[in-house]
């Protein structure tokens, strides 16, 4: 049998597994732990002396083939992982609300009000209690402000992960469902490290600043959150972005910032108001010039935070 006719795949073997795997994942004719699996996971084969170590193995895959992604997708007939960003975690059944059959034809009136009523029990179903309506909302807030933030899946999840942790602690009592959620998304910003302000939170929340900013300090303390300090350079590039700035300015920002941090002044200052203040002055010395106003508008600080931090800076570098 020539190998070369095959697709093969090399099996890596693990010194912690048991005695047993070990056995297997080792050529008993030459004890090489070179084997190669066939494409179709139908035989083992040593790869030094050829023994064919396995054959005849389960195939645990679909019956069918596909050979591009919209071909795979079509053809599956499992559906789509469980996520911490819904309620059931995806494991529920959802009726569609087209009142079409599988073949895309309307329905008959009577069969409309069937489905009608089938859709409200399955909502009633899906959310038993309180505590599943609290999390249905929260999640749904979650997904709306993550949507308008533009920030990856990645954050949804975590922000979810976060809020779910804060249900079961008992940490939603006294505080509104929307201040821990968008809590929660604002800690999955700082952990996953997407630059968004506390201020850019709260334009997309239905919740004022300063409750979300107390709620965040407190879930965090709670759940033992464990946040770094936001560098400034993280918000550059999508301010510069907005600003229609060069990559000269933007360079020269991150200069500035990183000279007079490591002289000591970003300690106790907020990050936004010490980035746009540096995409200032790098815009002043590049010729390049944005006016405070704009640059405030940007970075949603005052024009007041933009000039003391500029001239705390002018002074560190020496300009």
């Amino acid at each position: 049998m020539e190998r070369s006719s095959r697709q093969r795949e090399r099996v890596a073997t693990d010194e912690d597994t048991t005695e047993q795997e070990d056995e297997r994942e080792q050529c008993p004719e030459c004890d090489s732990t070179s084997l190669i699996a066939s494409a179709d996971g139908g035989e083992l084969v040593c790869d030094d002396c050829g023994l064919v170590v396995e054959e005849g193995a389960i195939d645990r895959g679909p019956e069918w083939r596909a050979f591009d992604h919209g071909e795979r997708q079509k053809k599956s007939r499992v559906g789509a992982p469980t996520t911490q960003t819904m309620h059931d975690k995806g494991l529920t059944t959802t009726i569609d609300w087209k009142d079409k059959d599988a073949y895309g034809r309307s329905i008959s009136s009577k069969k409309r009000s069937q489905m009608h009523r089938l859709r409200r029990w399955q909502e009633r179903i899906r959310t038993k209690d309180a505590g599943e309506r609290n999390l249905q909302f929260a999640l749904s807030e979650i997904d709306r402000m993550a949507s308008a933030l533009g920030v990856p899946r990645s954050v949804r999840e975590v922000a979810s992960v976060i809020y779910r942790r804060a249900l079961d602690d008992d940490l939603i009592r006294g505080r509104s469902i929307e201040g821990v959620a968008t809590a929660a998304l604002y800690a999955a910003c700082r952990q996953e490290d997407i630059p968004r302000s506390l201020e850019e939170v709260s334009d997309v929340s239905r919740v004022e600043q300063k409750e979300i900013g107390r709620t965040y300090r407190y879930i965090s303390q709670e759940l033992g959150l464990k946040m770094e300090p936001v560098d400034p350079k993280k918000y550059v590039p999508r301010f510069c972005s907005s600003l229609e700035l060069s990559e000269e300015v933007q360079s020269k920002a991150n200069e500035i910032i990183d000279v007079t941090s490591e002289k000591g002044l970003l300690s106790g200052k907020s990050p936004t108001g010490y980035a746009a203040a540096a995409i200032y002055a790098a815009s002043l010395l590049c010729n390049e010039k944005k006016t405070q106003r704009e640059v405030a508008d940007v970075a949603q600080v005052t024009e007041v935070t933009i000039r003391n931090r500029y001239q705390e800076q002018i002074e560190a570098m020496g300009l």
